[in-house]
């Protein structure tokens, strides 16, 4: 690692310049085209102690690619939060931010940025994503990989999050588990037109040898009129067997669920468990409180940001990492040195191996249908 002796000698400021710059003394006043130099000197030679938000050296236009279908509900509350903490670290990172609702207006203004972040599930195709790529080449999506040999992506695991739900059903005694979710897409080289918690869900019933047959209602928007209907079909469907719990895909859904199991006099815990995702806001206010998997906003919006930093600013060394060729279309691991528990990595672009921890946002905020 670099020293900050030789961090000076090289471009010829003094030690203790660079010793404030680095440290970000609040009292220190100096050019921005100083700290610009010590910056990006410090980070091609290698020094680890720069702090993150000191990553971006002069103030960089980054667009927000709102991918995102409004539904004047509980899913456009997810959507707003993850909004709100995105702009926030993104400012804290020097980014200027400017929000597109089309990815061809994105496309047509290119030029104007140096990068992008993508939120919303809405697909996207490869045709688009490749003109995307030859006009923005950085870019993060949060949620979904739509195209992970182009794009970088952080995303909550899902996959051992519903995995982590069916173990704790299992434990509480449930061998009948029934599943509640909408229609989405899984992405990447190969489209798959179902959402990654209906596969997961199916894939766990089966490798765990669940009775889940007729048990998976998964059609369908992430409302809660939808939640409404498809968890009065459950019921109607198995008025004399009811599952011995549900694992339902998301807030919203689930207070649907809720509202259609009152109103089929279904109680809840005592006649069914219910187990969600999301821990929003209104899962305090259900009745009975509902139990959910918290997925932080917060968490998934600074790891994208950082993400899109560190590319943005990538040393000679990582860059040489960058343009290696990967060892496969697709991988999932934590990005360089900023990790996150409970997160998924896309790097499309880098030769990763699959991390020892890939864990998923797992604390129940309460178990109490359990």
């Amino acid at each position: 690692m670099a020293t900050i002796r030789e961090i000076a000698k090289r471009v010829g400021f003094s030690q203790a310049t660079v010793s404030r710059v680095l440290k970000d003394d609040p009292t220190f006043s100096v050019k921005d085209s100083t700290r610009e130099k010590i910056l990006n000197a410090s980070l091609e030679m290698g020094y680890k102690n720069v702090p993150q938000y000191q990553r971006i050296t002069i103030p960089q236009d980054v667009a927000i690619l709102d991918n995102v279908v409004p539904d004047k509900g509980l899913q456009d509350a997810y959507f707003d939060e993850l909004r709100e903490v995105l702009v926030k670290h993104a400012e804290e990172q020097r980014m200027n931010v400017t929000m597109h609702e089309d990815v061809d207006s994105l496309i047509a203004d290119a030029d104007k940025y140096a990068g992008f972040i993508s939120i919303g599930p809405s697909p996207l195709n490869h045709k688009t994503l490749r003109r995307l790529h030859k006009k923005l080449p950085h870019g993060v999506f949060i949620d979904i990989n739509p195209a992970p040999a182009l794009f970088d992506s952080v995303q909550p695991d899902l996959e051992q999050t519903i995995l982590d739900a069916i173990d704790a059903l299992m434990g509480s005694g449930c061998s009948r588990i029934g599943f509640i979710g909408g229609l989405g897409n899984i992405m990447g080289k190969h489209e798959y037109p179902e959402d990654i918690r209906t596969f997961a869900f199916r894939n766990w019933a089966l490798r765990l040898g669940l009775d889940a047959q007729g048990l998976v209602y998964a059609d369908g928007p992430f409302t809660v009129e939808n939640g409404r209907l498809q968890g009065r079909q459950l019921v109607q469907d198995h008025a004399d067997d009811l599952p011995d719990a549900v694992i339902v895909a998301a807030d919203p859904l689930a207070v649907g669920v809720l509202q259609a199991f009152a109103t089929e006099n279904v109680m809840v815990p005592r006649d069914i468990k219910v187990i969600s995702i999301n821990n929003q806001e209104i899962a305090k206010y259900t009745s009975p409180a509902l139990s959910s998997y918290d997925i932080s906003q917060d968490e998934l919006a600074k790891a994208a940001v950082l993400m899109l930093a560190e590319a943005l600013t990538a040393t000679a060394k990582s860059a040489s990492i960058c343009e290696s060729p990967p060892v496969s279309s697709h991988a999932t691991a934590s990005p360089r040195k900023t990790k996150y528990k409970n997160l998924r990595y896309g790097k499309g672009r880098h030769p990763v191996a699959e991390p020892a921890l890939q864990l998923c946002f797992s604390n129940l905020a309460s178990v109490i249908s359990l």
